[in-house]
C-alpha cells in the first residue's frame, strides 16, 4: 500500500503541472526608439527594440501603410477611368459610346430579355465626350475621363455598339482599361478594370485583395455582341461586308456596380516571426514630409496573448 501512494503523489504533481495555464510574456518592457526623429529621404531610419514578442508588424505611416486607417474601405478622391480604343473596320460613324447609369438594375445571368429590358429602362448619360476614341487601326489612348461627379451611388459603366445596316459595320477594341480613385495624399487605388470578376486586383498597396465587378456582355439587336477576354480586351465585330448588314445592330458590354470612392484598408508588414529575435530594424523612407512609425507587437500562448503598440513621430527632409 505504501508503495502505491509513492507512486500517485508523483502523478498527481504530474497533473497539476498539466493543468496550470501557459503565461504570456509581459508586453510591459516592449519598447521601440529611433536613433534619430529626423532623417533625409533615401537615408537609413533605425528602430531599435527592448523586451522580446513573438511577433512585431510595421506600419510606416506612408500612403497604404497608415496603421489608423487599417479598416478604411472608402475615402472620396478623384475617379478616373482610362483606356485605349482601335478602329479596325468600317466607317460607320457614331458607332461607339461610353454610357453610364446609377439606377440600373443589373444583369439577369442568362436571362436575355430580362437584362435587355433592364437596359432600356435605365436612365443611362453619354460620356463619351469625356474621352477620345480611335478614328482609325492605331490604339488611341481615351485621356482620363473624370468620373468624381458621379461618386455617391455605385456606378455602371457601359460601351454601347451601334451598327447600320447597308454597309460594313465597324469593328472596335477596347483594352488597357482602368477606374482608379486618387486620394489627395497621392495614393492611387485601381478599384476596377478588365478583369474577371475572380480574379483580384494587384495594382494597390497589398494585403487585402480587390476584385473589379468584372464584364458581361448582351446583343439588344441582331446577333453581333461583345467578345469579353478578362484581362486583356473587348472587341465587337459587327458585319464584315455590306452585303451581311441587312439590318442594324445594338450590343451592349457592362461593367458594374463600381464604388468610385472605394480603397483598400491600409496594411501593416510583418518584421517579426516567433522563430527569431529581432533587436533592431532598419528601413528607408523615399520621400519628404511627416509621418507616425507603429509598431504592433504581440506574444500568445495557447491560453492567452497580448499586444503593444508603440509611434514614433518622424520627419523626412
Amino acid at each position: 500500500m505504501r508503495k502505491l501512494i509513492y507512486i500517485l503523489i508523483p502523478g498527481l504533481a504530474a497533473f497539476s503541472a498539466c493543468q496550470r495555464k501557459l503565461e504570456v510574456d509581459s508586453m510591459s518592457n516592449f519598447k521601440v526608439t529611433a536613433d534619430s526623429t529626423l532623417y533625409h529621404a533615401g537615408g537609413n531610419a533605425t528602430f531599435t527594440f527592448t523586451g522580446s514578442p513573438n511577433t512585431i508588424t510595421f506600419y510606416s505611416g506612408e500612403p497604404g501603410h497608415v496603421y489608423d486607417l487599417r479598416n478604411r474601405v472608402s475615402e472620396a478622391g478623384k475617379a478616373v477611368l482610362q483606356f485605349s480604343s482601335a478602329l479596325n473596320a468600317g466607317a460607320q460613324t457614331g458607332s461607339l459610346a461610353l454610357m453610364a447609369s446609377t439606377d440600373f438594375k443589373g444583369v439577369a445571368g442568362t436571362d436575355t430579355v430580362t437584362t435587355v429590358a433592364n437596359i432600356k429602362a435605365a436612365t443611362w448619360t453619354d460620356i463619351s465626350s469625356r474621352g477620345k476614341f480611335a478614328t482609325n487601326t492605331t490604339a488611341t489612348a481615351s485621356g482620363a475621363i473624370d468620373l468624381t461627379d458621379m461618386a455617391g451611388k455605385p456606378v455602371f459603366l457601359a460601351f454601347k455598339y451601334l451598327g447600320q445596316a447597308g454597309s460594313i459595320q465597324n469593328k472596335w477594341t477596347i483594352t488597357g482599361l482602368t477606374v482608379t480613385n486618387t486620394l489627395k495624399d497621392g495614393s492611387v487605388y485601381t478599384i476596377a478594370n478588365l478583369l474577371a470578376n475572380n480574379s483580384p486586383i494587384t495594382a494597390n498597396f497589398g494585403g487585402v485583395p480587390t476584385y473589379s465587378p468584372g464584364w458581361v456582355a448582351y446583343p439588344v439587336s441582331n446577333t453581333f455582341t461583345w467578345v469579353v477576354s478578362a484581362g486583356t480586351s473587348l472587341v465587337i465585330t459587327g458585319a464584315a461586308t455590306a452585303a451581311l448588314a441587312t439590318a442594324d445592330a445594338e450590343a451592349w458590354t457592362i461593367m458594374g456596380p463600381v464604388d468610385l470612392t472605394k480603397v483598400t484598408p491600409d496594411v501593416g508588414v510583418a518584421i517579426k516571426g516567433i522563430t527569431l529575435p529581432l533587436p533592431y530594424y532598419t528601413y528607408v523612407y523615399g520621400k519628404a514630409g511627416s509621418y507616425k512609425a507603429t509598431f504592433i507587437a504581440n506574444s500568445a500562448t495557447r491560453d492567452n496573448s497580448t499586444s503593444s503598440i508603440s509611434t514614433l513621430d518622424l520627419t523626412i527632409q
